[in-house]
Order: C-alpha cells, then sequence, then structure tokens
C-alpha cells in the first residue's frame, strides 16, 4: 500500500507539473520545490527545531497561536513551518516569529528521509487535514513525537471505508490527536484509536485576539461612513455574480430608500485578470481599487464598490461591516467565518458549508444564515437590515460562542510540551 500511496504522489506532482505550463498557481508550487532540499540544507542550523506543517493561510491562522505561545514560553527554540500551497506560502514566507519557511517537499521516501534527516525535529505537528503518510513513517520510525493539530473528522472519509485499514492505522503513529469536536472523537474511538481528546480549535483563539487590537484604516473608514455595509470576503466568481444580481436589484431602492448601501469585495484570488472581472461585472456602481484611493479624494461619496485589491487584512476589515457574506459556499467550501463572527456580525454564505463546525453552530444560534439564490440573499440582507433588534442579538450571539470556544492553544501546549513553570523559569534565568 505504501508503494501505491507513493505512485498517487508522483503521479500527482506530474499533473502539477503539467499544469504549471498554463496555471500561475501550478507554476509557483513547482517552482517552488525546485533544489528545496539543497537549498534547506544550506540555510537551516539543526538544534530545538519544532516543526510545524499547514496546508495553506487558513491552517496557519490555526497554527499561529501554537507558535506565539511556543516562541514566548521556549525563545530558544527555532520554529519551522512548511505549506502545501502556494497561497499559503506567499503570504507568511515572511512571518516573523518563524525561524524558516518552506514549500514542504512532495511526499515521496526519499524526501521524508531527507527532509527530516536535515531539520532533525525535536516535536512536529501537522494542522487539521494534514496527512502526508511517508513523512508520518519516517518520523514513527525515528520516535519523533507528532501531533495532530485542531483535526476534524466526518463518518465519510476514507478513514473509516474498508478498504482503508492502511491509512486508519496510520494515525495511530501519531503521539496525540487534538481533535475540534466530540463526534471527531466518537469516530476514532469506534476503530480503536485511544491516542485522542477534544481541545477544541484554535482559531477561537486566533481571532479573539485579533479584535482585542485590530488594525485602522482610515481610508475604509472613511468608505464606510453613513453608510450600511456588507463586506463579501474570499470571494469566487459564483459569490460575486449573487452579489451582483442582490445589490443592483431595486428591491433595496424601495424597501430601503433612505439608506446608503455599499459593498466591500475582498477576493480570495487578487490577480488582476480576476480583479477586472469584478470591475466589470460592478461598472454601474463605480468600483474602486483600495490600492487607488490615494488618488481619487471623492472616491467615499462617488463609489459604492471598494475592492481590495490586496490579502492579509480581511480579518481586520470585517469591524467596519454590518454584514459579512463568506465565499466559497457554491464551490469547495466556504471560508473562514469566525473572523467576522468575532466582531458581533451577522454571517451569510452558500449551500456547500456542513464541513464547517462553526457554521452549523452559528446558524443554529440564528447568526449566521445560508443562501441559495439571488431571492434568498436579497431576503436575508433586507431583513437583517430591517430589523436592528436582531444586529443587537447577533452580535451578542456570536461573541459569546466566541469566548465560550477559547482556550485550545493553552491544552494543546500544556500536553504536547509537559507543561512547568519551574522550567519555564530556569530556561528564562
Amino acid at each position: 500500500m505504501r508503494h501505491f500511496y507513493s505512485l498517487t504522489v508522483y503521479f500527482y506532482y506530474l499533473l502539477v507539473w503539467f499544469a504549471s505550463h498554463f496555471n500561475s498557481k501550478a507554476s509557483k508550487w513547482i517552482e517552488g520545490r525546485k533544489g528545496l532540499l539543497h537549498k534547506i540544507k544550506k540555510e537551516l542550523r539543526p538544534g530545538y527545531i519544532v516543526w510545524i506543517h499547514s496546508a495553506s493561510v487558513g491552517e496557519f491562522e490555526q497554527a499561529r497561536p501554537l507558535i506565539e505561545r511556543i516562541k514566548k514560553e521556549y525563545p530558544h527554540k527555532k520554529i519551522l513551518v512548511t505549506f502545501f500551497s502556494p497561497s499559503g506560502y506567499e503570504l507568511r514566507k515572511n512571518y516573523p516569529l518563524a525561524d524558516y519557511i518552506y514549500y514542504l517537499p512532495i511526499d515521496t521516501p526519499k524526501n521524508a528521509r531527507d527532509f527530516i534527516q536535515i531539520i532533525q525535529p525535536e516535536i512536529v505537528f501537522f494542522v487539521k487535514y494534514e496527512f502526508w503518510y511517508n513523512y508520518i513513517i519516517e518520523l514513527h520510525q525515528r520516535n519523533i513525537p507528532l501531533y495532530l493539530l485542531s483535526g476534524i473528522f466526518r463518518p465519510k472519509q476514507y478513514f473509516f471505508k474498508s478498504y482503508a485499514k492502511w491509512f486508519k492505522d496510520k494515525l495511530g503513529y501519531f503521539e496525540h490527536i487534538f481533535l475540534q469536536d466530540q463526534q471527531s472523537m466518537r469516530l476514532l474511538l469506534e476503530v480503536g484509536l485511544q491516542n485522542v481528546s477534544v481541545s477544541g480549535d484554535t482559531r477561537f483563539d486566533r481571532v479573539y485576539s485579533n479584535t482585542l487590537l485590530p488594525n485602522q484604516f482610515d481610508s475604509v473608514f472613511q468608505f464606510c461612513k453613513n453608510s450600511r455595509v456588507i463586506i463579501a470576503g474570499s470571494t469566487w466568481k459564483k459569490d460575486e455574480q449573487l452579489l451582483q444580481r442582490a445589490i443592483s436589484s431595486s428591491l433595496f431602492e424601495t424597501i430601503l430608500p433612505q439608506e446608503t448601501i455599499k459593498l466591500i469585495i475582498a477576493p480570495h484570488e487578487v490577480d488582476e485578470s480576476h480583479l477586472q472581472s469584478i470591475e466589470h461585472l460592478f461598472k454601474e456602481l463605480k468600483p474602486i481599487r483600495w490600492s487607488e484611493i490615494s488618488k481619487q479624494p471623492n472616491y467615499a461619496h462617488e463609489s459604492k464598490i471598494l475592492l481590495i485589491d490586496s490579502v492579509g487584512s480581511l480579518m481586520h476589515l470585517y469591524q467596519y461591516a454590518d454584514i459579512a457574506y463568506i465565499g466559497g459556499g457554491f464551490g469547495a467550501g466556504i471560508h473562514n467565518i469566525l473572523e467576522a463572527a468575532c466582531f458581533g456580525k451577522p454571517i451569510i454564505f452558500g449551500p456547500n458549508y456542513r464541513k464547517f463546525k462553526e457554521a452549523i453552530d452559528l446558524i443554529q444560534l440564528k447568526a449566521a444564515f445560508c443562501v441559495n439564490n439571488t431571492s434568498e440573499l436579497n431576503e436575508t440582507l433586507i431583513d437583517l437590515f430591517q430589523n436592528n433588534l436582531q444586529f443587537n442579538r447577533i452580535e451578542t450571539s456570536c461573541k459569546k460562542y466566541i469566548i465560550d470556544n477559547l482556550g485550545a492553544t493553552n491544552i494543546v501546549f500544556n500536553r504536547s510540551f509537559g507543561y512547568n513553570q519551574l522550567e519555564f523559569s530556569a530556561i528564562e534565568e
């Protein structure tokens, strides 16, 4: 089975290599791995390495509170971060608390052996869905403790199929699996795994810390002033088309005649072709790019669409919203909704949300709303804008939900590192 798995990894690499000739993201994926092991061997200084691997940006945000805690308590340890995707690497390649940041070498037996031999980690964390079996086997053979951070499992995953015993057995190679919910723990206990516990989701710690001192953007504040604002975060083409049909609807002019509705769009991909397609789609509402605001002093009065043409600020921008629309629900799945929830905002998204516990929880609290088409989006927006009491109730519900789910980072850190205050004191001295 290991040979078959490794062959599928090789085949995946060939597919990405082929795609790299006409796809920029695939090209970055390939280019970022050229000569990678040689580069790592040249740059890295072994000793006290904590290796943390994330697929992309969202998973990195789950790891971030743990990284901050490790650096605070163990400043002498070196943090090595790897990413699978170019979007994660490109956005966080200069993250200051990580000593080394690389792409993950593709998961072949040789790469796993060579990479681990070079970095010689003392402890390793894979985040959420990351299961790279040659690395898992190599770490197990070397007795290097491996932890799964904020894991979540569903009954339909391949682990629980009759043909997947080899993969399920490798979960036993983890020193411990920290889970987001009780359902995940029941599933793993039912298949005989004992190295599991529910710690919660470290993203709650991350988004809560963001609300304590969010970045302020005067240009965005001026754009939003005296208006009702929808922020659409991490949008894709289908989300943008849906929003265009809703925002352009005469319903708002009829039912909310005294309100000025403005829309801030922070697309998931900010390449030029995507930005231009959004500008064309919303051309009647005179969209303006965030980077161009300084050139147009009257932007706050003339434009109803602000297009965020950079990455990294979305989690702070939600403070300016009345309502948050989260993209991805008409594609592979919704993006991060907790960043909006922590500011107490009503949240709207498309139908593909059921893999995300926080979305299900917030729908049950009537703080989040699923829409399937333009009519449902119109109805939801108008209902929210017409009922200010709902905003107060939702704000209270969201903030309580965030606070009730804090603490996962402490649980993971204490168990993984064997918390001992005397040890930390000795290190600091």
